[in-house]
């Protein structure tokens, strides 16, 4: 079924328009967030006196590479830390969070999760004893973490129970990952923070920022986050970023994941850029207002779904603290046709049909949608899932609003002409 005079698609482009009126408030309010954080991203540029030559990148050990030096101000002063550490060295958002828990931890220590189990690529970084791997686990630091209670809020109870004398590092996932849960707001956060604090006042409080940058007027690290990490590839990269991650926080948190990044005693003051810092520089730059085309193809989604009887999280209606949509379908095949539509929808590898697979790093088959510029760019219109029940669909980003319209009339559409809906 194609875009066109095909009357089942104008059919579904009513049933869009008729959705779009009725969320307008919603969309209007994402576009005042974007609004301020985008005039906070350029203060932080004129702060720190952005130039040209600071696009120009550095080769060899890239000693005094002005523009690497300046982009970690822009970022800190961006996120209210105190330091940050950019670079196109991290491979990916696991990565950046292995290497700042790597960099604070040391045997002995041990790793409290207080929002439940981690994303499923995090469980082999966390390892288990004597996997020879080099996990956390393997190099003596123990690990633990509390199960959310059954309305999604901290077991605080349980992690007064679970802290022990050698807890270094209470960690906070702030998006829903894999769970059907809604994610962390800044406030929460916040709370959770100053709760921590009273329980145990020299634990690091680490946050996987990752989907969550720009989605509100603050960040973790604005409220009393210790440390905090996310991908270039998802929001804080606007699109432009070809790799990387970010760590930001206390200064020598921020200077212990360095050392970790590269060497003891080397930490940041090496690493050439090769030729990446205009985009890393212009993708900040882009990232407030690209982050909300995403949070509004999101909200469009849930709005969307939820008219046709489907269970969605966050609905439409609710507060957004990062892009992921999450849709239960139920049924394998609904879940399928969904992501395959999202891929169709795509401008690049349009013609490719995804199907379940086991991926490194995940313990289901998962199924991904990935027509995207940048290979895995999360803030690019995408989604996936593992298949198990109950079957949930988790989509994320789009570029540009119009571009998550047409995903979303394309599965639906897909959808229609499997007889799914």
């Amino acid at each position: 079924m194609q875009q066109g005079n095909n009357e089942a698609w104008q059919q579904l482009e009513q049933l869009l328009q008729e959705t779009e009126a009725e969320i307008r408030e919603a969309l209007y309010a994402v576009d005042t967030i974007s609004e301020r954080n985008q005039w906070k991203v350029i203060e932080a540029f004129k702060k720190y006196k952005v130039s040209d030559y600071h696009f120009a990148g550095s080769t060899g050990y890239g000693y005094n590479d002005r523009g690497r030096e300046v982009l970690d101000l822009v970022f800190a002063e961006t996120f209210g830390a105190e330091k940050a550490l950019v670079r196109p060295h991290f491979a990916s958002g696991t990565h950046t969070i292995s290497t700042a828990l790597f960099g604070v931890l040391r045997p002995g220590d041990e790793l409290l999760y207080i929002t439940g189990k981690p994303y499923d690529t995090l469980h082999k970084v966390i390892g288990k004893e004597k996997d020879g791997s080099g996990s956390l686990v393997d190099w003596g630091i123990s690990y633990e973490s509390v199960a959310l209670l059954d309305d999604g809020q901290v077991d605080w109870q349980g992690v007064a129970d679970a802290l022990k004398p050698n807890t270094k590092v209470i960690g906070i996932q702030r998006s829903r990952g894999y769970d059907w849960r809604a994610s962390f707001t800044i406030e929460q956060i916040k709370l959770m923070v100053e709760r921590v604090k009273e329980l145990a006042p020299n634990c690091v409080v680490f946050v996987d920022n990752c989907y969550g940058e720009f989605t509100e007027l603050l960040e973790p690290t604005e409220v009393g986050v210790d440390l905090m990490a996310g991908s270039l590839i998802k929001n804080p990269g606007g699109g432009l970023a070809e790799t990387g991650g970010y760590i930001a926080g206390r200064a020598d948190l921020v200077d212990a994941a360095a050392y970790r990044l590269t060497a003891p005693g080397i930490g940041a003051e090496v690493g050439a850029m090769l030729g990446t810092l205009r985009a890393m520089y212009q993708g900040l730059f882009l990232a407030p207002h690209l982050v909300s085309q995403a949070v509004k193809g999101s909200i469009l989604a849930a709005a969307v779904f939820e008219r046709l009887g489907f269970e969605t999280k966050p609905k439409w209606h609710e507060k957004r603290t990062d892009l992921i949509q999450a849709v239960r379908f139920g049924q394998a095949d609904h879940l399928i046709s969904f992501v395959q539509g999202i891929q169709q929808a795509a401008a690049v590898d349009a013609h490719v049909t995804p199907e379940p697979w086991d991926m490194p790093g995940y313990e289901h088959a998962v199924i991904m949608a990935a027509g995207t510029f940048i290979q895995g760019g999360s803030l690019e219109l995408s989604a996936d899932a593992p298949i198990r029940e109950p079957y949930i669909a988790y989509m994320q980003g789009g570029l540009t609003y119009a571009h998550v319209k047409y995903g979303i009339l394309t599965s639906l559409a897909k959808m229609k002409n499997n007889g799914l809906i």
